[in-house]
This record gives structure tokens, C-alpha cells and sequence, in this order.
């Protein structure tokens, strides 16, 4: 399936499950082949950023912010074609958001106050001179 079909469907689809689309489609083009806590680590920055609702109040919003996951810098002609990554990527999404409706004291945090993100292979200007979690190939910061 194509990038933009899949993130068409959400559009249409109601809540919760638009969400857990564009949560799983995130945490597929982000990190499927990362280990499973970099997976939810990917799901949790998106969670906090809806949260605090400085780039949407939902999380199709957040993950479609321009330039701040890859929903929106990969060619929406991409295919989606690895349907076992898909359908970790989806229960990823679904425990992730189980996890983010508890209360915040009860909440399994992979990595706490993180809101960014970036390959181990870049050092992005943000993230100069700020301690990260480095799980995989990912580093997570808090930044704001």
C-alpha cells in the first residue's frame, strides 16, 4: 500500500483508530528494524508532542507537522510492503496508546521527557550540546 493511501485512509476513519494509523505508519517508516523499545520510544515522542500540543492535538496532526517525522519526508508514492513490520508497528501503536491513557505515574516511559529524535548517524543543531537515550540507531532528547 502507498504511503499517501494509508494516510488518506486515516483522514477518514474516526478515533481512536486514525490515530493508532498514523502512529503505526510512524513508527513503521521510523524504526522497523529497531528493537521493539525503540519502537515504543518512537510511538512516545509522538504521544508527548499531542499531549502538549505545540505541533497538533491529535496524533495524525502531530505526525503530519511538517518536517517532523518522516509521514512527511517520505514520498508519499512509497510502498509499505513489509505486512509483518505493518502489524508490529500497529500493536506497537495500540500498546502505546493503552500505555499514554493511564495516569502519568502509572505509565511505562521508555523515554522520559523526550520530544525529539534523530539517526546516531546525525547530529542535528538541536540537539548540541543535550544528553540523549541512544536505543538502536535512534538518540531521544528532551528538547522543549
Amino acid at each position: 500500500m502507498k504511503l499517501s493511501v494509508l494516510l488518506w485512509m486515516a483522514s477518514l476513519l474516526p478515533q481512536p483508530v486514525a490515530d493508532q494509523t498514523c502512529l503505526a505508519t510512524t513508527v513503521y517508516l521510523e524504526a522497523r528494524s529497531e528493537p521493539t523499545m525503540g519502537q515504543l520510544a518512537v510511538a512516545e515522542v509522538a504521544l508527548r508532542r499531542r499531549d502538549r500540543g505545540q505541533w497538533g492535538d491529535t496524533v495524525c496532526k502531530v505526525v503530519t507537522a511538517p518536517h517532523q517525522f518522516a509521514t512527511t519526508t517520505t514520498p508519499g508514492s512509497f510502498d509499505i510492503t513489509n505486512p509483518v513490520a505493518f502489524a508490529k508497528a500497529w500493536k506497537i501503536a495500540g500498546e502505546s496508546m493503552t500505555n499514554w491513557e493511564l495516569p502519568l505515574a502509572e505509565r511505562h516511559l521508555v523515554v522520559p521527557h523526550a520530544d525529539h529524535f534523530a539517526t546516531v548517524a546525525i547530529t542535528p543543531a538541536w540537539s548540541i550540546n543535550r544528553t540523549g537515550r541512544t536505543i538502536g540507531e535512534h538518540r531521544f532528547y528532551a528538547v522543549n
